[in-house]
This record gives C-alpha cells, structure tokens and sequence, in this order.
C-alpha cells in the first residue's frame, strides 16, 4: 500500500473565511493526510468569531496571535516561524497554505526550495506573486461555486426540473463567474489555450497527439492556479471537447486512454485564430411593419 503524502494546512484567519473551511480540508484529501490542522489569528477580535463554531467541527487549532502595534500583522509571523518548525520537523512531506495574502511569497518559496510540495489557497483576489510561488494554486470562491453547481444539479435531476430555462439560467452564472473583476490574477482561458498548443505540437509523440493526463499536469506545473473549475467545467476531458481546434481520441489495447491532437485539417494560423476567437454576438433582424 502507497503511504499518503503528509501535509501541514496553515490557515491565516485575517484573510480567509470561515465558509471555506470545509472546501479547503475536502480539498487537500486530493494530496494526502492533513497531519497539521492549524489557523492563526486574534481570537479576541469579534471579526474572528465566524471561525469559532467550526474548529472543534473539524479539529483545527486555533493559535493565539496578538497584535502588538496597531497597522502592523503579527499572524503572518507567527504562521511563518510555526512552518518552518515544522519544515525542520521531518515530519511532513507537504504544505497548505491558505490565505489571499502576498506576505507568504517568500515562505511558499522557501518551503518548495527545501523540496517541499506547496498547495495554496486563496479568493480570486489572491496576487499573482504568491499564485506563481506555490506548486499549485486553488481558488476558495471558485471551489465553492462549483460545489453549490453540483449540489444545484443533483436537486434538479432528483425533482426532474430539465427544463431549457434552468440550464440557461446555469451558464448565465457560469458567464457572471467568468467575467468577475477579481479574477484579473487568474490565468486567462486563451493563454491556456495557446500554453496547449504549443504543448500538443513540441510533443514527441509520433502522431502529434499528447495524453491528456500528462497535458493536464505540464498545465499545472505551468500555471499553478491552473484548475477546470476555474473555466466551469468538472472534468479535463469535457475542457479540452469545448475547444474545436483539438481531436480526442482513445489508445491503448483496451481504449481506455484519452489522447488529444491538433486538427489535422486546420493551418497553423487557422488553428491559433480558433484558439483566441472570442463568440460572435447574435444579432436579431427587426421585423418590417405589415401595414394593415
């Protein structure tokens, strides 16, 4: 049996939601075991009460952290010297960083020097600084969005409410989720789009084609804050079917395996103007007056 991979959760109170806490300890159950379950802040503060009625929920330790001057944040210290104890612990193999502020640049840095893989978490606000120092980057809002979709769509598949009306209303939210202002850090879907191209023809696959669980993890490695939820989708291969400069199709003995190529049919200068080509608006006609 492989042996889970053990991870530290650090959360900065002053910066993140209480609401999140369930989205954030699901999430890291993707990487391994949370052996650290820790959130700092001035548990005098009323600002911090949201967060009291879910740490005993889900066994996470409040550490006390007083502010000593007023301006000045003493949690990000604190959170700081407690990582590299337990960097220095041996007893991880990971961490969590959970927090929408830049201040933990340098620690995500430094963690991953000492070999460390560094998950990060944080609102769409998050500044790109601190995105690019993590191995992988996960937005809290986007996570909770996409759960609230699914739970949305299971209640309406349970009261059979498939109705035209409901599914626009969903890519109307889905449109709103994209265009919102606090998504400038974010990755944008056409540099992704490019990153895949590039990726899919420098490929050394005789076919110039590219599996798409290896596509999927250069992604990641290239953008951190890389995550299908992000662009309103569940699964990797339902993101890459959107695009219609790409092909999938299956390998193996079984044909079990995804692979993805570019068309075959498309110019180079064809494929990228796919690529970045934004949707056309529908335009309606008026209709001439009939004079009675």
């Amino acid at each position: 049996m492989v042996q889970e991979k053990r991870f530290a959760v650090l959360i900065d109170a002053d910066n993140v939601s209480a609401k999140y806490i369930k989205y954030i300890l699901d999430e890291i159950t993707n990487y391994g075991e949370a052996t650290y379950k820790r959130i700092y802040g001035d548990w005098t503060k009323p600002n911090t009460s949201s967060w009291k009625d879910v740490l005993l929920e889900n066994s996470v330790t409040p550490i006390q952290q007083y502010g000593y001057t007023v301006g000045k944040n003493a949690t990000d210290s604190a959170m700081i010297i407690d990582a590299m104890d337990i960097l220095y612990s041996g007893n991880v193999d990971g961490f969590c960083i959970v927090s929408s502020d830049s201040d933990f640049t340098k620690l995500s840095s430094r963690l991953r020097e000492s070999g460390m893989f560094v998950v990060g978490m944080g609102e769409k606000k998050t500044p790109k600084p601190f995105i690019a120092s993590c191995n992988q980057f996960k937005y809290l809002d986007v996570l909770a969005e996409s759960e609230n979709k699914i739970a949305a769509d299971s209640i309406q598949v349970k009261n059979n409410q498939n109705k035209t009306e409901s599914g626009m209303g969903t890519e109307d939210k889905n449109t709103k989720l994209s265009k919102n202002d606090n998504s400038k850090a974010m990755t944008d879907l056409n540099t992704i789009k490019m990153a895949i191209i590039k990726m899919v023809n420098e490929n050394d696959d005789e076919e110039q084609s590219m599996n798409i669980g290896e596509l999927g993890s250069r992604l990641v490695k290239r953008y951190p804050d890389f995550d299908v939820r992000n662009y309103g989708d569940t699964k990797l291969s339902r993101f890459l079917k959107k695009f219609d400069f790409l092909e999938m199709h299956t390998k193996g003995d079984e044909g079990t395996s995804l692979w993805v190529s570019l068309k075959n049919n498309l110019t180079e200068q064809e494929i990228v103007e796919k690529a970045v080509q934004k949707p056309k608006k529908r335009i309606y006609k008026k209709k001439p007056k009939v004079e009675k």
